[in-house]
């Protein structure tokens, strides 16, 4: 069967190639290895595939429709915002795990948006640029919650998601060997007065659920909170949830954590661990 050998949780901050100064040699040199740090964990798992758990910012889908969470089953491009330094490219897919995962899916009551030709945007483009492509020969699945912009995936189902994201895999049929990427938050706030303000003590706070694998403390969040301590754009943070419960909340262990006013984020890095 195939199985899930490894998890992170990242940020995917576009500011840092939009403002690299923004930040200070020391935390830049921080953020970029701990990127580094992770991309060759994922060496060192021998991981085939990397699904990655990103949000949509009104970029892909828009006011005309947001659907609740997608996956890719076919080719996926992008970044469609292109950086600098990361052009808008085909990103090599796994469309036959996607496709799985989509069909268990339908059968038990996750009822997937899917992506037969799917474009993607920075939440799963920084993650893949830094971690995945310097892995040769993996591929990718693409996953993304409604957490970027109103209305928001619950929390609750988020973490329903990861676990049945984690079923599903093992009912692969397959020997291949995956990794789940959390890809967002921390604090920032977007579009709004406050942007620019980063919480450190709300930033620790989450690192800490996810390096405990503490289910319960995550779910006790509630948008209220999250809205107010870390912003609009920390609601993100069910993308750990869901890579959380993928990996069958066994815990991790925090990589680093920079908060940068400069790049209006609280820039947290975790490993997860995989239960047994």
């Amino acid at each position: 069967m195939a199985t899930i050998v490894g998890g992170f949780v990242v940020p995917h901050n576009p500011v840092m190639y939009f403002n690299p100064k923004g930040a200070s040699a020391e935390q830049s040199a921080t953020v970029y290895a701990a990127y580094a740090r992770m991309a060759e964990r994922i060496r060192e798992l021998r991981a085939d595939t990397a699904i990655i758990i990103g949000c949509d910012h009104y970029i892909l889908f828009g006011t005309e429709a947001l659907p609740p969470y997608v996956i890719s089953t076919g080719e996926i491009e992008g970044p469609v915002d292109q950086l600098p330094g990361i052009k808008r490219a085909p990103i090599a897919s796994n469309a036959a795990l996607g496709a799985h995962i989509a069909a268990v899916g339908r059968q038990t009551g996750f009822d997937w948006t899917v992506g037969r030709a799917m474009q993607v945007d920075h939440s799963i483009g920084i993650p893949h640029h830094l971690m995945i492509k310097p892995n040769e020969g993996m591929t990718t699945v693409a996953v993304m919650l409604a957490c970027g912009v109103d209305p928001y995936l619950p929390m609750a189902r988020a973490w329903q998601i990861g676990e049945h994201i984690a079923a599903a895999v093992e009912s692969d049929g397959t020997d291949q060997r995956v990794v789940v990427i959390g890809s967002g938050g921390i604090s920032h706030h977007v579009g709004n007065e406050r942007m620019g303000e980063v919480n450190p003590t709300f930033d620790r706070k989450v690192l800490d659920i996810v390096a405990r694998g503490d289910r319960e403390a995550m779910l006790a969040l509630t948008d209220e909170e999250i809205l107010q301590e870390g912003g609009n754009g920390a609601m993100e943070i069910r993308t750990y949830a869901c890579a959380m419960a993928a990996t069958r909340a066994a815990g991790g262990e925090v990589v680093a954590y920079e908060p940068i006013e400069g790049w209006v984020t609280g820039m947290g890095f975790a490993e997860l661990k995989v239960a047994a």
